[in-house]
């Protein structure tokens, strides 16, 4: 069993990571052929491309020229511990044990556009790059298309019992191309109740999919249905308004 989480536009370098032991990104070559083009464009060019101020156009700028590898903790940091936002607030990995980040290490991958995947403990340097970009580069005019069918193949060859979790957003989720995943995926969704109905709040529901993610690791579970038990922050499981492999979580409170 997999969980698939999105990553985060904010990062964190400065806290000192609460682990030492760290991995290596599987297709850094590959993001080297992103960093290489991307090296290419001027601030203007990156404002425009993704839709930032001028000041965080320039930011981003600089992160692509200095970004360089062999990675080490000198200069980088774990992904798990260097993004931050929502989902990664739920999940709170800085507070694991050695034993949950084992496990989050074997179950846990993270997408992206510049990384393809990560596992919880592979380095990278900071950047930003969303999946949904369209970046003109060798294999397309976006990076669905400059990553093909490499992430899905990646994750199809790591599922020894073909469940994938799919915590990621749908712009992250799109990657994996799930009409040709040769998989089961399970969705689990999250909604609290406003205004006389349940409905899925952005906020909620990205903190919610951190949530999921740490008791998925906190109770090392192995088999899907045990997930139906899922109780933080006041969430339960809703068989009524389940449908098949899409698994609604409720909550009556903000």
């Amino acid at each position: 069993m997999l969980i698939v989480i999105s990553p985060a536009k904010t990062l964190d370098f400065d806290a000192v990571p609460v682990i030492s032991e760290y991995s290596q990104p599987r297709f850094l070559a590959q993001s080297q052929q992103l960093i290489d083009d991307l090296k290419k464009l001027s601030v203007t060019d990156v404002a425009s491309l993704m839709k930032l101020s001028d000041k965080l156009a320039g930011l981003n700028m600089a992160r692509f020229q200095t970004w360089s590898h062999p990675f080490d903790l000198t200069n980088a940091k774990q992904a798990i511990l260097a993004f931050k936002g929502d989902v990664y607030t739920g999940l709170d990995a800085d507070s694991l044990d050695a034993t949950g980040f084992e496990f989050m290490q074997q179950h846990l991958r993270i997408l992206s556009g510049l990384y393809g995947v990560l596992r919880p403990l592979d380095l990278m340097q900071a950047y930003r790059l969303e999946m949904g970009t369209k970046f003109s580069n060798a294999n397309g005019t976006n990076l669905y298309q400059f990553w093909g069918g490499q992430l899905r193949e990646s994750i199809e060859s790591e599922l020894s019992d073909g469940v994938l979790i799919n915590l990621a957003s749908n712009e992250y989720f799109k990657a994996l191309q799930a009409n040709k995943l040769n998989v089961r995926i399970i969705t689990p969704i999250f909604k609290d109740w406003k205004n006389g109905q349940y409905k899925m709040i952005s906020f909620y529901a990205k903190k919610a999919r951190g949530l999921m993610t740490r008791y998925i690791i906190d109770h090392q579970i192995n088999e899907p249905e045990q997930m139906q038990k899922f109780d933080s922050d006041g969430y339960r499981f809703s068989a009524d308004m389940s449908h098949g492999d899409e698994w609604v979580f409720i909550r009556d409170h903000d």
